[in-house]
Order: C-alpha cells, then sequence, then structure tokens
C-alpha cells in the first residue's frame, strides 16, 4: 500500500545534513530489502529508523557503518560517500551493534582501552577519555570487573561507552535496547537525548519498540523495504486523523458494512477487529454500542499511536508476520 503524500518523507531540509540517503536500493537475490529509500539526517538529530523485521532497517544501517555495499543508490556522511570515501565515513563514526561486541572475558576498562588502541589513542589520553566515558555512564565503579559479570543494562552502557570512546560526529545504534527490560531501555534513551542535547551529536538508531522511536525528534518507517512515512512522532500520529476505535465482533465484515451504512465511518480489518478512525472517538463508541451493541464483542478506543500510524499505511498490525527474516 502506498504511502499518503501527508505521511511521505519532504523534501530534505534547508537545516545542515548529517547523513543523506539518496534512491538507496539492496537485493539478496530475489528479494529487495531497499526499494529506493531517500531521506536527511539533520546534523544534531535524534534520528528513529522505526520498523517489523524485514523491514529494511538492518540493511540500511550495515550501509551506512560501510559494512556493506548497497546495489544501487548512495549515502553520505558529512559529506563522504559510504562506499568510495569509506575510511572518512569510518573516522566520523561510533557504531553500537544490535549484539554485544564486547568481550566478556576482560574488564570493562580493558575493553575500552583495547577499543581505543583500534583508533590510534595512547597514553594519558586515551586514560582521559576511559575516565570521561565510564563517569558519564555510571560505570566507573566497575571498570574492573569483567563483562560477563555485569547486568544486561550495564553491559550496554558499556557498549555506549566504546561506541564514544573516539568522539564520533554520528553515532550509530542498531537496536540498542535488545535484552534489556523496560526501565534500562529509558535509562539508555535518556543517555542518548543527553548526548543530543549537551554535545549536539547526530544519533541514529533502528528500533521495533514505539516507546523508543516515540522520544526521537524524527521517526522513518520502513517496511518491506519502503520508506512509508517520515515526521516527528506527534505529527505522525497526528496525522492519523482522531481516535482510533477497535472493535471486536462475530461478523466483522457485516459489521464493517453495517457501520458504513449507518454513521458513514469508513473501517479496516485489521487481524479479525474492525478498526475506525474518528474525531471524538468516545461519541462513535457510545452509538456504536446504542445501534449494534449485540453484534459487538468488546469495543476499545484511545489516541493514535505510532503503531497505528503503521496501519493507517498498511492496513495490517505492525507485528504482523515478523519472523520472516530479518533485514
Amino acid at each position: 500500500m502506498a504511502a499518503p503524500a501527508s505521511l511521505r518523507a519532504p523534501a530534505p531540509a534547508a537545516l545542515p545534513s548529517a547523513i543523506a540517503v539518496r534512491d538507496l536500493r539492496h537485493r539478496y537475490g530475489d528479494r529487495e530489502a531497499l526499494a529506493g529509500v531517500s531521506f536527511d539526517v539533520r546534523d544534531g538529530e535524534l534520528f528513529g529508523l522505526l520498523g517489523p523485521n524485514g523491514g529494511g532497517k538492518s540493511t540500511l544501517f550495515r550501509i551506512l557503518a560501510t559494512l556493506q555495499r548497497p546495489t544501487s543508490g548512495g549515502a553520505s556522511i558529512r559529506g563522504h560517500d559510504v562506499v568510495t570515501d569509506a575510511a572518512a565515513v569510518r573516522r566520523r563514526l561510533g557504531i553500537v551493534f544490535q549484539h554485544p561486541s564486547l568481550d566478556v572475558q576482560l574488564t570493562v576498562e580493558e575493553n575500552l582501552r583495547h577499543h581505543g588502541h583500534l583508533h590510534g589513542l595512547r597514553g594519558r589520553e586515551l586514560r582521559d577519555r576511559i575516565d570521561e566515558m565510564l563517569g558519564r555512564f555510571g560505570v566507573a565503579d566497575r571498570r574492573g570487573e569483567r563483562v560477563d559479570k555485569l547486568s544486561g543494562g550495564l553491559a550496554r552502557r558499556v557498549e555506549l561507552a566504546k561506541g564514544l570512546l573516539p568522539r564520533p560526529d554520528v553515532l550509530l545504534l542498531d537496536e540498542p535496547s535488545t535484552g534489556l527490560d523496560p526501565g534500562a531501555r529509558r535509562d539508555m534513551m535518556a543517555h542518548l537525548r543527553a548526548l543530543r542535547d549537551q554535545e549536539g551529536m547526530t544519533v541514529v538508531l533502528t528500533t521495533h519498540h514505539m516507546d523508543e522511536a516515540a522520544r526521537c525528534d524524527r521517526v522513518a518507517i520502513l517496511d518491506r523495504g519502503t520508506l512509508l512515512a517520515l515526521d516527528a512522532p506527534e505529527r505522525l500520529e497526528a496525522s492519523v486523523g482522531g481516535d482510533v476505535v477497535v472493535v471486536h465482533a462475530a461478523d466483522v465484515e457485516r459489521l464493517r458494512g453495517d457501520v458504513a451504512a449507518r454513521f458513514g465511518v469508513q473501517g479496516t480489518v485489521v487481524d479479525g477487529t474492525l478498526r475506525l478512525e474518528h474525531a471524538r472517538g468516545h461519541e462513535l463508541l457510545r452509538d456504536l454500542v446504542d445501534a449494534f451493541g449485540d453484534a459487538i464483542q468488546s469495543v476499545t478506543f484511545g489516541r493514535p499511536t505510532l503503531e497505528d500510524v503503521f496501519v493507517h499505511v498498511t492496513g495490517r498490525r505492525f507485528y504482523a508476520g515478523e519472523g520472516e527474516g530479518a533485514a
């Protein structure tokens, strides 16, 4: 389903762009993982790539991280092409991968020291940076502990400290909250927002968590290799057009026709439920129960979320069909 014009990525803004992606395409054999994706990430922005598994966000991450060449199209970071000028791109990047990259048999400090050596850091400068990063993320008291003794949340903080050790211009994070509980996820997002606010760092993260995406400055929604929508979370949610009413009924298709005929509201059947968008959801809910109470099993309504934006554009739930292969 094509994205409505109001949700499509706008033309590049006049503000400076830290990342530019132009008609980016990638194929794995017969499967198209990216189908002509274009967007800009502004300087000093916290930018989210939101999508279900298989949506294309991990492929896009690998291309931006210079780990994979696109089939066609291009991308640049700070004006450097990710393919033809990969070395210059890497000097400007901090990367936090989805799967932990720490050596669990080494201590926290040893992990950071070895990472610093890879970036040409030595002596006092390296020691000062390690002290700074461990202090910033509240793990200075764990510097001598082996990583395999840390909780998932603490280990993720060390991953962030490691990614920021070279003082990158741009920080890329692939599903950074994998394995974290909700509290640890909130802490991680607070750290990322602080990087944006205090240092003006450009931060790009891939995620399938709605709460993470909602805390970004702007969100790009990817599905099946296509960019469906791009805007600030609150603007995307407002584009849905009112409250979202979800009705469970024994005969959803019949109820859909009856509601359209009675109230002029066109609904969508999603996973066996009738989904209706209406400016005054509580009034529609009341009217539905009055008119079709015997046919309704249950009904709920609420303000639209980013998942509702996804349903609005695609006609299906965000998590439907997961497990078909990530990309």
